[in-house]
């Protein structure tokens, strides 16, 4: 256990603000304790001397061995709440869980009272969890340290909600289907401890075997994806992510910005730290319970066993929704199964064994699939019929799963005639569902898990750059004063390795001309202008002029850059090689600095089709190797740079190398809020980033 461990096992709880009023918040949390936990209750309220039974004290300071309490609740008005605190920690608390409300979310005074209590605690190193928490949970100790009015049942799923309302919820949800915890804590404001903290110390918990979160922010994301990262090594992690947003989209600079929004980067980020993200409460569960009490498969084939045609059917699409294969069985199989049973039945997966079969039917048709080597788990659909004991189809299924060891979900079509078989299944640790859909999302849980636990994890390169030229680029841009740059700052990506036309930034028709005579071939000539983001919609882009075209093409750009804008700042015209983006394909790589997770990359399919077909992935960075090379998966227009329709495919690795070179940069510069690189264009002998726009933090610099 870590450094929590005290905080869900404490020998003795001190109650401040316990009290014996009807209704009050503080009588609730002392009952609860008195109704089940097995430690010593301290009742601390200085305008009673007894409160439920229990001698009242007037501080935790008056409280005989003070500094051998465990865990101080508060719950007395926000007004004395921090002086509380600070009394506690003085008498040598450890641990402060904080259920009184009216800090950070209710305005300027309650965020300024919050301020002060964060302060207290970390001069007293508090493990202080809240403000406005419903508390705190451990079944092994009978803890129950909440005004909640259910005490949860014992299991080995640890679960921690921003939501207080949710835990009552899902404690009442959980105790009408027999769904088990080890710890339950709500997060409150997360003044101090966060979903990270958390997931560490369950992490390292022998008694926690699957973790469950309802968040509605993470604060630190990069450091929580550090944290998750190590922990789904061994203990799975599952969320529940609300708030979806696109709150900021609208203002942002960039395609980059107005793609890659808050909601992109909690999916990135949630994925990287290995986390599985469900929709709904019932995912949760059906997650926690399948990768709680279940193996993990060793491949992605199915099997099924069924007494109904149509039933089979649905959990053969279910099967092919959820990306798992259906297994193909042997010869030696499909022989057994054949001999075994009735002629009527279908011996090939899904496997029906038809309407009238016992028990027995389905144990024989079960051990043989499961005996074969191209099955990793399996799936068991039974209706109710006049010949069919769902309890002895139950043992069958948990004597099954044991012999062989292979994942086994059930889906057992009734209600009336299911509830016994149901729960001897659950007992055994083997899932059981009304809808096979979710019997095999569950079962693909297992599989996606097992990727999880598999990954590579491989530590960011770190490429040979030059940081101060980048650093002489942006602050000279800067300087001319604008925060938004252009292409008068390609140098910055030349910098990093990016590769760049052959071009300049010319603020003189006879300085273009100069820069096009160095340049092979015809040149593409652009307006440079930081109050010009689009510069093709108003004509500020030639594309093939010829060396004695130049001085008038510089002349004709500035014209019409004036006559869109008359006080627009022109920094000059830049002057480039061609590309011929015919020869590749359009790509985009950008980046964003997102204010919980930091930078992000995004990669997709760059151009004109950019906010057209909105092809693109995001990563949380620094982005590794394996997870550039992940990002060019993703995408739907994948098959477009690898050759479709006989086209040569195009250097994949420079673009991994490339979206790792951006990462870095981004990483490197906290200033650079967005980034776009578009068109970067790839093609069999590698990439060129054709187009650049920036936008800048100064107060960054």
């Amino acid at each position: 256990m870590g450094r929590l461990s005290t905080l869900f096992a404490p020998d003795r709880v001190a109650v401040i603000g316990a009290t014996e009023s009807e209704g009050a918040v503080g009588r609730a949390i002392t009952e609860n304790l008195q109704a089940t936990y097995d430690g010593e209750v301290v009742a601390v309220n200085p305008n009673a001397d007894e409160v439920l039974g229990l001698p009242c004290h007037d501080s935790v300071a008056d409280v005989e061995d003070a500094d051998e309490i465990d865990v101080a609740v508060v719950v007395v008005p926000p007004g004395i709440a921090v002086d509380a605190i600070r009394e506690a920690g003085e008498a040598g608390v450890r641990n402060v869980v904080v259920i009184t409300a009216g800090f950070g979310e209710t305005g300027s005074e309650g965020a300024a009272r919050e301020r002060e209590l964060r302060d207290v605690a970390a001069e007293y190193d508090l493990n202080l969890v809240g403000p406005n928490s419903l508390g705190v949970m451990s079944t092994p100790r009978g803890l129950n340290a909440t005004f909640g009015n259910e005490m949860a049942q014992e299991g080995s799923v640890s679960f921690m909600s921003q939501s207080g309302a949710f835990v009552t919820a899902v404690l009442d949800w959980a105790a009408e289907r027999d769904v088990g915890f080890k710890d339950i804590a709500s997060l409150g404001n997360k003044a101090v401890l966060d979903e990270g903290d958390f997931v560490a110390e369950w992490g390292s918990d022998p008694g926690t075997d699957v973790i469950l979160g309802y968040l509605e922010d993470v604060d630190e994301g990069a450091e929580f994806i550090r944290t998750a990262r190590e922990v789904t090594r061994e203990t799975p992690i599952v969320m529940v992510k609300s708030g979806r947003t696109d709150a900021g989209a609208s203002a942002a600079a960039s395609h980059t910005g107005a793609m890659a929004g808050s909601e992109e980067a909690y999916e990135a980020g949630l994925e990287q730290a290995g986390v599985l993200r469900v929709e709904t409460v019932q995912e949760l569960f059906d997650y926690a319970q399948i990768l709680a009490d279940q193996p993990l498969p060793d491949g992605d084939e199915v099997a099924i066993v069924t007494n109904a045609g149509g039933p089979g059917v649905m959990t053969t699409d279910a099967v092919g929704d959820a990306g798992l294969s259906l297994a193909d069985f042997g010869d030696e199989t499909l022989e057994t199964l054949s001999e075994s049973l009735p002629e009527e039945a279908n011996i090939y997966n899904p496997v029906d064994v038809i309407g009238d079969a016992p028990a027995e039917r389905f144990e024989l048709a079960l051990e043989t699939v499961l005996q074969d080597d191209g099955v990793a788990m399996a799936v068991v659909v039974a209706c109710p019929t006049a010949v069919l004991d769902f309890e002895e189809l139950a043992e069958v299924v948990i004597d099954c799963q044991r012999e062989y060891g292979l994942p086994i979900a059930t889906t057992l079509m009734g209600a009336k005639s299911t509830g016994p078989a149901e729960s001897t299944l659950n007992d055994a640790g083997v899932p059981t569902y009304f809808d096979p859909a979710r019997a095999v999302d569950s079962l693909d849980a297992l599989r996606r898990y097992d990727e999880i636990r598999s990954r590579e994890h491989v530590e960011p390169e770190t490429f040979d750059v030059d940081r101060e030229r980048a650093r002489e680029v942006i602050e000279r841009g800067v300087d001319r004063g604008s925060n938004r740059l252009g292409v008068e700052a390609m140098e910055l990506l030349d910098a990093y390795g990016i590769p760049t036309p052959e071009g300049e930034v010319v603020d003189s028709p006879g300085d273009a001309e100069r820069v096009a005579e160095g340049i092979e071939g015809d040149v593409v000539m652009k307006i440079v202008s930081p109050d010009i983001l689009h510069k093709s919609d108003i004509g500020g882009v030639e594309v093939g002029v010829s060396t004695d075209e130049v001085r008038d093409t510089y002349e004709d750009l500035v014209v019409r850059a004036r006559e869109y804008q008359r006080d627009a700042t022109i920094v000059g015209v830049q002057v480039q090689e061609m590309v011929d983006l015919d020869a590749g394909t359009e790509t985009i790589v950008g980046t964003k600095r997102d204010p919980q997770f930091g930078p992000l990359v995004l990669f997709g399919l760059g151009g004109i089709f950019v906010e057209v077909l909105e092809d693109s992935t995001v990563r949380v960075a620094p982005v590794t190797k394996p997870e550039a090379t992940a990002m060019i998966d993703d995408i739907e227009s994948a098959p477009l740079l690898r050759g479709a329709r006989g086209t040569e495919p195009v250097d994949e690795a420079a673009i991994v190398e490339t979206i790792q070179r951006l990462s870095q940069l981004v990483t490197d510069f906290p200033s650079i809020l967005e980034l776009d690189v578009n068109p970067l264009v790839a093609t069999p002998e590698g990439v060129t980033a054709v187009d650049l726009r920036l936008t800048i933090d100064q107060e960054e610099l």
